[in-house]
């Protein structure tokens, strides 16, 4: 049973999330939060495996609610799912940055919600080629993203590992990496998690802000093994 904890300010949106998920039979709302404050302490004492946070919340905004669950220890395996608005909203960036694994539209089909979490949960990003080309562009705007490269260490992966993680900078899935590099889809999740914890990385999300922030990927430059434009990640 995945459990999701709920944080909005606004009770008709908490009540319509809750009355859709709470719908299926894997799903179950621990909790509802009114701002970030809230979020934390209910991570912790819920234990959910997934928060479904807003940015815009009064006193402590979603995030600084992210950054705080993704500093917690003990809340190494809590998951933030962001809502937004997307098209008004600046924060893409410092989301994933602060630890977002994804991000929601609210007035997404509900299908795609319930997807959204379970995807969530399981631990992998849900950065849309849409949410992907934002947080690339966003990343451009900042200029200079070689200037974190020391924030991160790059240099403990292997040849192929860089090869890896450059591609999902780019937004592939694991089975496009597995076509482009000719390796089974198992060997390129394996590489994936190994590059994880090598630069202790929470998920996908954000090795995308790695590989662009290191300048292993660079803003518009062609990819070197012939692929399109950013697709899904």
């Amino acid at each position: 049973m995945i459990r999701v904890l709920l944080a909005d300010d606004q009770a008709l949106i908490r009540a319509g999330f809750r009355a859709l998920l709470e719908h299926t039979d894997d799903i179950a709302v621990v909790g509802e939060a009114t701002n970030g404050e809230q979020a934390v302490s209910l991570a912790v004492t819920t234990r959910a495996d997934v928060v479904l946070m807003d940015i815009r919340m009064p006193e402590v905004d979603g995030l600084e609610a992210t950054r705080r669950i993704a500093d917690n220890e003990d809340l190494a395996g809590v998951r933030v799912l962001i809502l937004t608005t997307f098209e008004s909203d600046h924060y893409v960036y410092e989301a994933i940055r602060s630890g977002a694994s994804g991000f929601v539209v609210k007035d997404t089909e509900p299908e795609e919600l319930i997807q959204a979490v379970r995807i969530v949960a399981r631990g992998d990003a849900l950065l849309s080629p849409g949410i992907t080309r934002r947080l690339i562009a966003d990343i451009a705007a900042k200029g200079h993203p070689e200037s974190h490269a020391a924030d991160y260490r790059t240099d403990r992966l292997t040849e192929r590992e860089r090869e890896v993680l450059a591609l999902v900078g780019r937004g592939r899935s694991n089975d496009e990496i597995a076509g482009v590099l000719f390796l089974s889809p198992l060997t390129v999740k394996t590489h994936v998690s190994r590059v994880m914890t090598k630069l202790a990385a929470r998920d996908r999300a954000q090795l995308v802000v790695i590989a662009y922030e290191t300048g292993l990927v660079t803003v518009g430059a062609p990819e070197a093994h012939g692929l399109g434009p950013t697709g899904s990640a």
